[in-house]
């Protein structure tokens, strides 16, 4: 009874996981954070009084964009060489 419980216990743990697994990698996830990082630092700008503060909230937007679009190259690149 106890490795049944054990087993079904594991099974839970696996789907949880995988939700975790595809929720970090999914697109929505990719446009959520992207979309709450231009209006953050919209505001921010704006209240700082920044010249055109909605155009240049695209500059660190899009520096966050590539910073994550690139670390998932640079993982396989690591993964490949360290194995």
């Amino acid at each position: 009874m106890d490795l049944e419980k054990e087993i079904e216990l594991l099974k839970q743990r696996n789907k949880k996981v995988e939700a975790d697994k595809a929720w970090e990698i999914s697109n929505f996830r990719k446009v959520s954070i992207i979309i709450i990082t231009y209006i953050t630092m919209s505001l921010v700008m704006y209240y700082l009084d920044f010249q055109k503060p909605f155009l240049n909230a695209l500059i660190p937007t899009l520096g966050y964009t590539l910073s994550t679009l690139s670390l998932s190259v640079l993982k396989k690149i690591y993964l490949k060489y360290k194995k």
